[in-house]
């Protein structure tokens, strides 16, 4: 009786888990944050950017800020989860030298604050404010992810961070004498971060007075997170909002069997371009693959599951200049190994073949039953 109120008590305490983590993923929204950019440096075109970020999203940065075990600059780079942002950017700019000074605009749009510990990009565009370090981190995302090699400026003695970029020429709107580094002789421009006049702010191959004769540390960023379990999403439009759902045929699969994922994008996107991501055990998410939505916004994908374990999956899209973009709920299933199946499948055939050879032994050994004939006894002397 008291194993039963046990298990009782457990079934009860998972549910109201599972309930109260529902609620507070329906409860929670997603971040909306607008940029204001000209089209030129000294331009009178505005365009008004539109960032929406996915609250699981920002969720996911959090708990991996909370799990990271190192202090590596290029670790909170993040071009992956930025990169509509970029892609909106090199709809209004021709150069890489207006694209940085786009992405400058941006970054200057924030307020200053010291900030410590560091955040990743998302979480600081959320807040609104950060300090050299968070502002850089974003910055070099948005560049690395718009294809422009850019590294990171950390001053030791001057406790400040700021970012140099190849350009494929050197900056012709500088203001001042144009500064850089060089790393394996390549010519890195300075690009100053912080300052809140986003219209009349740093330009890429401006520097700071207190840097011009500082040395500092170059971080490259090869590093830099690769892949996201969702993106942003980006636009000048103002964007409403989609939500998209996820299931898994089962809850175990055997190695190299196949997974069966659909789900719906909601409301019904045409075309709609879906991400499947995975994640084994610890390892870090990874694309599976992409599939599309068919005329009602639903979509199936299937997968042979390469690994065995704890397998959390997930799904998104990057919305479009309608709808914003989404991350499904994560879904876990357990992928056993092939060779535990195989082993299970010995042990069976083992368990079979026994059972069958105690029946067949029975019955040989079964006694001879009395038909009314006399018994015959035979002795030795």
């Amino acid at each position: 009786m008291s194993r039963n109120l046990h298990r009782a008590f457990f079934a009860v305490l998972i549910a109201v888990t599972v309930i109260l983590s529902t609620i507070s993923v329906c409860l929670a929204q997603d971040s909306r944050i607008a940029y204001q950019l000209l089209n030129k440096l000294d331009g009178n075109v505005t365009y008004e950017l539109n960032v929406v970020v996915p609250q699981s999203l920002l969720q996911y940065y959090d708990d991996k800020r909370t799990d990271l075990r190192t202090s590596n600059f290029p670790d909170f780079v993040t071009p992956y989860a930025l990169k509509p942002i970029a892609d909106c950017l090199w709809q209004i700019y021709t150069t890489d030298e207006d694209f940085t000074n786009g992405v400058l605009m941006l970054v200057h749009q924030m307020t200053y604050v010291e900030t410590a510990p560091a955040k990743y990009p998302v979480e600081t565009m959320v807040e609104g404010e950060g300090d050299c370090d968070l502002f850089s981190f974003i910055a070099a995302s948005i560049l690395e992810a718009g294809g422009i090699d850019v590294v990171l400026l950390y001053y030791e003695t001057l406790s400040h961070m700021n970012i140099g970029v190849h350009l494929s020429d050197p900056p012709r709107n500088a203001r001042d004498s144009v500064y850089f580094m060089t790393s394996n002789d390549v010519k890195y421009y300075i690009a100053e971060c912080t300052g809140g006049n986003w219209k009349e702010g740093w330009r890429v191959g401006e520097c700071p007075e207190d840097c011009k004769q500082a040395s500092s540390e170059i971080y490259t960023l090869e590093e830099a997170e690769l892949i996201a379990p969702g993106q942003v999403s980006a636009s000048f439009t103002a964007l409403e909002p989609s939500t998209i759902y996820l299931e898994i045929s089962s809850l175990v699969f055997l190695q190299n069997g196949a997974i069966t994922l659909r789900g719906q994008i909601s409301p019904d996107i045409v075309n709609g371009n879906v991400t499947i991501y995975a994640k084994f055990n610890i390892s870090p998410w990874r694309v599976i693959g992409t599939t599309l939505t068919k005329s009602d916004g639903s979509f199936e994908y299937r997968w042979m599951a390469d690994t065995a374990g704890l397998c959390a999956m997930q799904a998104s899209w990057s919305g479009n200049d309608q709808y914003t973009g989404a991350m499904s709920s994560t879904r876990n299933t357990i992928v056993v190994p092939f060779f535990i199946t195989a082993l299970a499948g010995v042990v069976i055939l083992v368990v079979v073949v026994s059972a069958i050879a105690v029946v067949v032994s029975r019955q040989t050994r079964r006694p001879i039953q009395d038909n009314g004939n006399p018994t015959v006894t035979i002795s030795y002397q």
